[in-house]
């Protein structure tokens, strides 16, 4: 008869709640700086959503995160990842289909993205050049704020008003480019592009990216700066994109990889069940198993929302904060599907795109984007807005297996497919009696551009927004954590007056996604939240 291993009590000089990607980077800064770390991870294995897993024997797939654009070269040099196993392969130039014969590119190549816009307008693709200046001169100034801790403009003290102008100062230059940023988080994508643009086929091209995970189409206010989100990616490919190696469970296990080689301890199948408090400071942290965790200071890389409700509790926290976080919008509309196949999808335009040689070297695109013009991605928003599943959904297929050996058995492929819109709740229905309806929904939209794709498959593993908050934990499945929209960004992410990292449980941090400068894996809000509790740290011991 086997006994049941008693309950543990460890120390820790930090801990961090939940190992995806954001609490790798904060524990690994952490860790690097000379601090005992360990890292508590749900499930069985680190990653959270940037994770490579088996979907049929002998295919493995990026069962969430898909390809590498935001992870910045910073996080990749300090923590060595290349030395750690990552290795980034390129993509293609993305390629929209738009009819059965005629298709759109968008490449890091100006003069080949024109030629393609000049297709369906003369117009769009003259001034293609000064409206990618534009978005790249406001994408600069973007970038540099991404690395800022939010200051509380409502605070009136001295260390914030010293802070405050420190931060006007050091981004006095920007002037009246500071206007396009204005626009871009208050404009919808639609009218932000239609002020340069005059064709609704070019417009889809960029607009496609304001729908990306948010609930959110063309035509909704503030969409606009989701495009920017999608493009600040640093590092070389199309438009910043890349595949990984391996998969996306590459970037974490490269990140797990350097933490224990500075000595950061790494537990899985550690469930959280409670954070404890005391004296308005957080003590420990205790697991379903009633293992003890204490620490100087405890960072959650989980959910806002999950950490104030669930884990901390509402009689811990002021009354604005439990309405605020109860407020913060988190509804997915995203959904993934991961398919092993014998082949991947054979488009109607496939022969004219290999024919017409703008893929270069690729024998195949292994990055598209299904959504023809602005309307097909407005509806498909329209769909999810009354409740229901769009019959349109627009989806980005990506094949990695062109590039990447180690995914599939030799001449088989796996095609990642994210789209969009699958509302986390349908009105008048369930998941459980509708997902087979609407895998068969996005197998008909795929077969209206790739007739027969279906005949190819092997396997195709479905997730709506239900199972990825199941799985990972992504509060109603919302891929970061919350909508990028202008009260949710900056100094209100997620609430007001604790944008800065901490919470009002002194000793209790924020590092992942809830946080500016929000979702994506970039790495960013951990790096900027070991930077933080650092700070407090030092600060304790004067």
């Amino acid at each position: 008869m086997s006994s049941v291993p008693s309950p543990t009590t460890r120390s820790y000089d930090a801990l961090i709640i939940g190992g995806g990607h954001n609490g790798l980077v904060c524990a690994n800064y952490l860790a690097r700086a000379g601090l005992k770390v360990a890292v508590l991870e749900r499930r069985s294995i680190v990653g959270g959503a940037a994770v490579t897993e088996e979907i049929a024997p002998g295919f493995k797939a990026s069962i969430f995160s898909y390809l590498m654009s935001l992870l910045h070269p910073r996080i990749i040099r300090d923590f060595e990842l290349k030395k750690h196993g990552l290795t980034v392969l390129p993509c293609s130039d993305m390629v929209s289909p738009i009819d059965d014969d005629s298709y759109i590119v968008f490449s890091d190549d100006m003069a080949k993205t024109q030629a393609s816009f000049a297709k369906f307008s003369k117009h769009d693709a003259a001034i293609y050049p000064e409206f990618d200046a534009y978005l790249q001169e406001a994408t600069k100034i973007v970038r540099q704020i991404l690395w800022e801790t939010p200051i509380d403009p409502a605070r009136r003290d001295w260390r914030t008003f010293k802070q405050g102008a420190e931060f006007l100062w050091k981004y006095r230059k920007i002037g009246r480019k500071m206007y396009r940023i204005v626009d871009m988080m208050t404009m919808s994508a639609y009218d932000f592009l239609r002020e340069w643009f005059e064709d609704e086929r070019v417009m889809a091209v960029l607009a496609y990216y304001a729908s990306i995970g948010t609930f959110a189409g063309p035509k909704t206010p503030g969409s606009a700066y989701v495009i920017m989100h999608h493009v600040m990616g640093e590092h070389e490919g199309a438009g910043g994109w890349g595949f990984i190696k391996g998969g996306m469970g590459a970037i974490t296990q490269s990140l797990a990889s350097y933490g224990r080689s500075v000595g950061v301890d790494i537990v899985t199948n550690a469930d959280i069940k409670e954070i404890r408090v005391a004296g308005g400071r957080a003590t420990e942290v205790v697991t379903a198993t009633g293992d003890v965790y204490r620490a100087k200071a405890i960072a959650s890389n989980a959910s806002a929302r999950h950490l104030y409700l669930d884990l901390v509790g509402e009689q811990h926290l002021p009354a604005e904060v439990v309405r605020e976080i109860k407020g913060y919008r988190t509804m997915g509309t995203a959904f993934k599907m991961n398919v092993a196949c014998e082949r991947p999808p054979q488009y109607k335009i496939l022969d004219r795109v290999k024919a017409d040689g703008v893929l270069g070297s690729f024998p195949y695109p292994t990055y598209m984007h299904i959504a023809p013009d602005i309307d097909y991605l407005e509806r498909a928003y329209d769909a999810a807005k009354h409740g229901w599943y769009s019959s349109e959904p627009f989806l980005t297929p990506v094949v990695p297996t062109i590039v990447d050996d180690t995914l599939a058995p030799p001449g088989k492929h796996v095609v990642n497919f994210f789209g969009g819109h699958a509302p986390y709740t349908l009105k008048g229905g369930d998941w459980a009696s509708e997902k087979e309806n609407f895998k068969k929904t996005v197998f008909d939209t795929i077969e209206r551009f790739a007739p027969g794709f279906r005949n190819d498959v092997i396997e195709a593993q479905l997730l709506v927004a239900p199972d990825i908050e199941r799985i990972v934990n992504l509060p109603q499945g919302h891929i970061f954590h919350g909508e990028l929209s202008t009260d949710q960004l900056f100094f209100q992410r997620p609430v007001s007056g604790y944008a800065d990292y901490r919470t009002p449980i002194q000793g209790l941090y924020i590092c992942g996604s809830s946080m500016h400068p929000g979702g994506g894996v970039s790495g960013i809000p951990g790096h900027n939240a070991a930077r933080e509790i650092l700070r407090d740290l030092k600060k304790s011991m004067r």
